[in-house]
């Protein structure tokens, strides 16, 4: 078995002048309006005009593919390089068995099925695939996380992107899973008092998961918290929805309010996270090697 492994995260516009092109490829040939365009241009101008989600992820695949010694690919679904371009040349390297692995470790069908859908297409049959479907409560990512919110004295706000309530309908298990990842983090860390919120919903007219992120800080000093750490569970990577959401907007509703707020370091190339991934892929192969 020749095993090549395809990292995917959704992308990012590597600078502000991407931002139309980027949009239209989400949008999947459906209007962008001019203000949607201002609106998203203007946040990557306050983070300082680019994401560095490339770097970061460009940084993870090298990390892992050293820790488990095959050959890694990244694919984005949204911008370059794209995920049919990293199946084609795992493919042209000699790779007869793939382990499709996303960076979000939470399963959700309008989220976690596109990015396995594109890999099937790009596929189409030529080899062997193994798709993560989630890793939300694999221990060793869960080690990481505790470890950077155990000890805080204050209250704690485990985030995650939040998606349209219609998923909720179908039983999709997205909540559920962001529900148990900090469940089992906090009683980890030994927490008493924390929480979960949603951030970066969007403006798309229907009702969307909450609480958001902005609403639970209302709450949380109406309540009498003082001292927030925001744990961003659903992200491993600094980018916009971590320095825009969190960084600037939130930290912005805090300091209106009185409230301290801190962040964790997110986990971006961090030793433990990538052996924590090579542990999902090896789990993976391991399982297809017994079928």
């Amino acid at each position: 078995m020749n095993a090549a492994v395809i990292l995917m995260a959704y992308g990012s516009p590597a600078t502000a002048d991407d931002v139309p092109a980027y949009l239209a490829d989400i949008r999947e040939g459906r209007p962008v309006s001019q203000e949607a365009i201002d609106e998203l241009t203007e946040r990557y101008r306050r983070i300082g005009g680019r994401s560095p989600l490339d770097e970061i992820t460009e940084a993870q695949r090298a990390a892992l593919e050293r820790e488990l010694g095959l050959p890694v690919f990244v694919g984005m679904k949204h911008w370059r390089p794209r995920i049919v371009e990293a199946v084609e040349a795992a493919l042209a390297g000699g790779a007869d068995t793939l382990v499709g692995l996303v960076l979000a470790p939470h399963y959700s069908r309008l989220s976690t099925a596109g990015y396995r859908e594109r890999v099937e297409q790009a596929l189409q049959g030529r080899a062997d695939l193994v798709f993560v479907e989630s890793w939300h409560d694999h221990g060793p990512f869960l080690d990481v996380l505790a470890e950077r919110v155990r000890g805080f004295d204050g209250h704690v706000v485990f985030t995650a992107h939040s998606l349209p309530e219609r998923i909720l309908q179908d039983g999709d298990p997205y909540r559920d899973q962001l529900l148990e990842t900090s469940r089992l983090v906090a009683e980890q860390a030994g927490l008493a008092d924390w929480s979960f919120a949603f951030q970066s919903a969007s403006a798309t007219g229907e009702p969307w998961l909450g609480p958001d992120i902005l609403e639970e800080l209302d709450r949380l000093v109406a309540n009498g918290v003082q001292h927030v750490l925001v744990c961003p569970i659903g992200f491993v990577s600094d980018h916009l929805e971590i320095l825009w959401d969190l960084d600037i907007e939130a930290r912005e509703r805090a300091a209106e309010l009185g409230l301290e707020l801190e962040r964790i370091e997110s986990l971006n190339d961090d030793p433990q996270f990538v052996r924590a991934l090579a542990g999902i892929v090896g789990k993976a192969l391991s399982i297809l090697s017994q079928a």
